[in-house]
């Protein structure tokens, strides 16, 4: 990529009503909720689910990782697809399909097809996530409405776990399971009819590049291998072959992607775009504070459930504060912070808060209470992602051609998916681990051991949620580039700002 490939039009977005770009946000922001909130959402809906269409507790796990299979491994091709047809179209494209798949989902008659509901969902997905925050790179060129744009973006991103819960726990109790689906298509529907009136189209200038078959074929299969042997590694161990051979397997396919990028005429990911120092060390704080923060929800929402005995309806409505936090600390954090002290300083900052959080929660016991010794750990977990996730996410799109903004907005949802993936499954076998040494220390207890052994795995998970985070800060601080350059010279030598003009 070269300084050559775009230069600023008349007519661009510079000219565009600021009004417009606002709802454009707007717009964008229903469907980052959308993608987001469905990783989560279903969770608490699973037992529901599970005693009407009578799936057996093995089975239910693929429910979620049906979603997660798709999603994750076609993110990247989701990402091209919008560079190569156009941001306008893909997205409705998306929205469509996602809405159609989840209502496909809530009117399930039986497993086999809320199974394939939910992996259509992830396909859909894969198109539509990208494509919303490539909407946004090439929206919002101004600096300073770039700051506010990505502040509100960020915390949807950062948030949406949280908010499913919440939603789900809501929509479970007051009406049905199956409404933790059918809620996709009104807010599709609102995204739908605010795209055909407010984002704008354009055009692309010059011939269309062909679509890299190969490399698409092996960083899908390598991203699924990930994606699946991590899920497998959840609930069948480290030494079963469904975990092991699957990791291998995605290693050598993302190997031969990258070397397969090298030589590509029409790479699906420009190298470039991974070799720029700010943008790699976006990508990979962003799949820190996923692998964290994915966990965290699984084992907070337990504690909540099982330990304090909290309902669907009060354990979502316990993650508010935090959700309320993250808004808060995304707004400040871009709009006030980022801009004076860079990703250097911030992204550092909110990891040192995120550990924080989780060492306060490794204080847990099972006579516990939610307002002393659960909230003040949640709130410090709301700033600390109100902190990196938007800023992370500057740093990741900043300078991108706007012909690889697709791609280039498809490595954040990438790193997000594959490190929930990842803290996912190793936070769950260490907790299990730590749950099952306990039970063999206490065996004279008897079945009294088990309230405190659940909560020693929560706490041991707790404990490496931190050393995640800590190691994030670490990596953050060394990789991240000081604010001595301007913002264009930080985009990298090889790449040109976006060019400012209406998203199509």
């Amino acid at each position: 990529m070269t300084s050559s490939s775009v230069a600023p039009t008349a007519g661009s977005a510079s000219a565009t009503p600021s009004r417009r770009r606002w709802l454009t946000l707007a717009i964008v922001g229903i469907a980052q909720l959308m993608v987001v909130l469905d990783a989560t959402v279903v969770n608490i809906a699973l037992p529901s689910a599970q005693a009407d269409l009578g799936f057996s507790d093995g089975d239910r796990q693929w429910v979620v990782t049906a979603y997660s299979l798709a999603f994750g491994s076609l993110l990247l091709l989701g990402g091209r697809l919008s560079d190569l047809f156009g941001r306008k179209r893909t997205f409705i494209t998306g929205l469509v399909g996602f809405a159609a798949a989840s209502a496909l989902g809530g009117a399930a008659p039986d497993f086999g097809v809320l199974v394939a509901a939910r992996a259509l969902q992830g396909v859909f997905g894969a198109l539509l996530a990208p494509t919303a925050l490539a909407v946004l790179t090439t929206t919002f060129t101004i600096p300073k409405e770039r700051a506010r744009a990505f502040g509100v973006f960020g915390a949807i991103a950062g948030a949406g776990g949280a908010v499913g819960l919440l939603l789900g726990g809501f929509l479970t109790e007051t009406l049905d399971w199956r409404w933790n689906l059918y809620i996709n298509v009104g807010f599709a529907i609102v995204a739908i009819i605010g795209t055909l009136i407010f984002v704008g189209r354009v055009e692309s200038d010059g011939p269309r590049p062909r679509l890299d078959l190969p490399g698409t074929v092996l960083v899908s299969s390598g991203l699924f291998g990930v994606v699946y042997g991590f899920a497998n590694a959840e609930t069948e161990g480290w030494d079963s072959p469904l975990s092991w051979v699957p990791l291998a397997a995605a290693a050598v396919l993302l190997t031969a992607f990258v070397l397969w990028q090298r030589r590509a005429s029409h790479p699906l990911l420009p190298l470039a775009i991974l070799t720029d120092r700010n943008r790699s060390a976006a990508y990979l704080s962003i799949l820190i504070a996923g692998a964290s923060m994915f966990g965290i929800f699984l084992f907070v929402t337990y504690f909540l459930q099982a330990t304090l005995k909290f309902s669907p309806i009060q354990t979502g409505l316990a993650f508010l504060p935090m959700v309320v936090m993250l808004v808060v600390a995304a707004q400040l954090s871009t709009n006030l912070l980022f801009p004076r002290l860079g990703a250097k300083v911030m992204v550092p900052i909110g990891m040192i808060l995120g550990m924080s959080g989780m060492l306060l929660l490794t204080r847990l016991t099972v006579d516990s209470v939610y307002v002393t010794d659960v909230l003040p750990g949640l709130v410090l977990l709301g700033l600390a992602m109100g902190s990196i996730m938007p800023a992370s996410m500057q740093a990741a799109t900043l300078g991108v051609d706007r012909h690889f903004a697709g791609v280039a907005s498809a490595m954040v949802n990438t790193s997000q998916q594959v490190g929930g993936s990842i803290g996912t499954a190793l936070l769950n076998t260490i907790a299990a681990t730590a749950t099952t040494t306990y039970l063999t220390d206490h065996l004279a207890d008897g079945p009294g051991a088990l309230g405190p052994a659940a909560v020693t795995g929560y706490t041991t998970a707790f404990t490496w949620g931190a050393a995640f985070f800590a190691s994030g800060a670490v990596l953050a601080a060394v990789l991240f580039r000081r604010r001595s350059r301007t913002p264009q010279a930080a985009a990298g030598a090889h790449e040109a700002p976006v060019e400012p003009v209406a998203v199509g």
